[in-house]
Formats: structure tokens, sequence, C-alpha cells
């Protein structure tokens, strides 16, 4: 590792934050530059740059050569996995998957509590002025309490999201890429918990998710947006779902096949589902999901939190003690998965 170290980041650090990070070691100096949305930076601003901290912005293909490490401001970089300099063999990226765990996981637990008490049926009174009629038969829930729910994705959300169940007595069953992969350490509160017997019944391997689909009275969509994941949420998906099944999906938009989704909801498939997320966004104003009455849009704001900032500092903080100290970090992409 070099005598020097630059740190530079195009998020908005206070004093006291850089003074932080430079506390870790002598080397290391912080440097914050904030271009306007859509600027770039000039190829002098790149010089030296050994650490980046970024949302969105990446360095030109033949900018900042002595880049070795990108700690990014976002948990899924679904959209910047083919980038050239993510490319470089020389070069690790890291995410903040785990640091949006908590916000993620209780957006899911909103929605399907949402979905299983109708509220979307008696938002639609309320606005009418309407008591409606046969309101116990209309109203008639679908609990959580004891229920089986089925998580796509074991992720650090879907880890979240099966501590939180807990509370409600539900059987969780949960899919995930390779039960015998031995991925990178995950970073959240969880992330240490068994994944099995404390937090999930049963795992499934992808290739067998329908069997896990078939029990579901609820399922959460919580996996990344990768080649392999694209469309997961298809036709034969739905097919093993109940008809009484309530589908909830906070993971990236082109998971979930929405035209299948769509079909299913029609031909009575499936009782509802609550998306936060969209092939297309916005979504536009003629999508016939606005339209229908078993459907909850929210527009891609599960991760928001007012603490986002405060954690993603927290991992960078934690991952710039590993990266000096040769350890392990948190959330490294692995190109090959696309995460």
């Amino acid at each position: 590792m070099p005598d020097s170290l630059q740190l530079l980041s195009t998020l908005p650090l206070s004093d006291e934050q850089i003074a932080e990070l430079e506390a870790l070691d002598k080397r290391l100096s912080v440097r914050v530059q904030t271009p306007a949305q859509g600027d770039s930076l000039p190829d002098e601003a790149w010089d030296n740059v050994r650490i980046l901290y970024t949302s969105q912005l990446l360095p030109g293909e033949d900018q900042a050569p002595d880049l070795r490490w990108v700690q990014f401001y976002l948990a899924g970089i679904d959209n910047h996995i083919d980038h050239p300099v993510l490319q470089r063999d020389n070069l690790t990226a890291t995410t903040l998957s785990g640091a949006n765990a908590p916000q993620v996981a209780e957006h899911a637990l909103s929605l399907m509590l949402a979905l299983g008490h109708n509220l979307p049926s008696m938002f639609a009174d309320q606005s009418r002025n309407h008591w409606p009629n046969r309101r116990l038969e209309r109203y008639q829930p679908s609990e959580l309490q004891g229920s089986i729910v089925g998580i796509i994705g074991f992720g650090s959300i879907g880890r979240h999201l099966a501590m939180l169940l807990q509370s409600f007595d539900c059987t969780v069953l949960a899919s995930k890429r390779n039960l015998l992969d031995e991925e990178s350490p995950g970073y959240g509160a969880v992330e240490d918990m068994p994944i099995n017997k404390a937090l999930a019944a049963r795992l499934y391997p992808s290739k067998a998710m329908s069997a896990m689909l078939k029990e579901c009275d609820f399922v959460v969509v919580a996996t990344p947006l990768t080649p392999e994941t694209k469309g997961l949420v298809s036709a034969k998906a739905f097919d093993a779902m109940k008809e009484s099944a309530l589908l909830v999906d906070v993971s990236r938009g082109g998971v979930t096949n929405h035209d299948a989704l769509l079909t299913a909801l029609d031909k009575g498939r499936l009782a509802g589902a609550a998306l936060d997320v969209f092939p297309e966004e916005p979504l536009p104003a003629d999508s016939p999901l606005w339209e229908l009455p078993n459907i909850i849009i929210s527009p891609h704001v599960a991760g928001l939190s007012p603490h986002y900032a405060q954690r993603g500092f927290a991992l960078l903080k934690e991952n710039l003690r590993r990266y000096l100290n040769d350890e392990e970090l948190f959330n490294r992409v692995d190109p090959q998965r696309g995460y």
C-alpha cells in the first residue's frame, strides 16, 4: 500500500466525518467534490484518487488510473455493473447492502399488512365518502399472524424481514441463489444470525423456488437484479402460487415479469400485489396497474430513510478500516454474480 492514500467523496461529508476518516490512518487524505447532477469531473480531479465514495458518478475509462476501491452509496448497482471502470482487474467495488435493510424490510412489512387488511379498498371507499355494504365480507383480512411467508432472495433485506416476522409467529421459507455458495460477509444487524432455524424454517435453491411458492400465503421478492434473476418471478412462479397468495416486490425492476403478473391478476391466479419497483420508471400513466383495485403502487421509495446517510457513513468507515488493515470488505461486488 502506498505511503499516501487519497479518498474522493462525490457525496457531502461534514468536517467531523472527514476528521473521523482521516484519524483511521495518517496516510489518508479525504477530499469532497460534489458536482451538480449529471455533471462529470475534470481529468485532474481523478489524479491520485485511490478510493472513491460515490452514488452514481464514476470516472471515465481512461481516468483515475490509481483507483483501487469504489464504495457505492447504493445497495443495488445493476445500472453500473457493466461500467468499464468496474471491469478493471485491480479494482474492488462494494455496495451499501445491509445499510438499507431496516427501512426496506419495514416497508415490505407495511405493504404485507396493507394488502392483507384490504387497505387499498378502504382508501378507495374513503375517497368516495362511502360506507360499504357487506363490509364484513369485503374487508375479511388475510392475516399475517401464523401465515407462511416465502422470501425470494435471502440477503440482508430478506433476513431482516424474517427477523421482523418472528413476532407474527410466521413460518418463514426462503429461496436463495445457491445454498452451498460461500458468499462474502454482509453488513447488517442480522447478518451473523444463523440462516435457517433462527430465521427460516426451510431454505430452497432458486431452481426449487416453485416448490416453496405453492406453500406460501405471502411472497416477498427481495433479490438483486442480475442476468440470472431477470424475469425470475414468471408465469411459472405465478402458476405455482396459491390463488389467495399476496405478492410484495421490493427488489429491482425486472425481477418480476409484469406481463405475467397482469395475466395472473386478470385470471384470479393471485389475490393481490404491492409493488415498489417497475421495469420502467416512472410507471407510465397508461399502465393497467394503476387501475387494478388489488394493487398497491409504491413509487420506488422502500429504501428511503432519514438515517440512510448516517448508515452509509458508518459502513464506509468500517470498510475503510478493513481496507487499511487488509481485511475482507463488506459487500464486495462479484461481477460474475452481477451484484
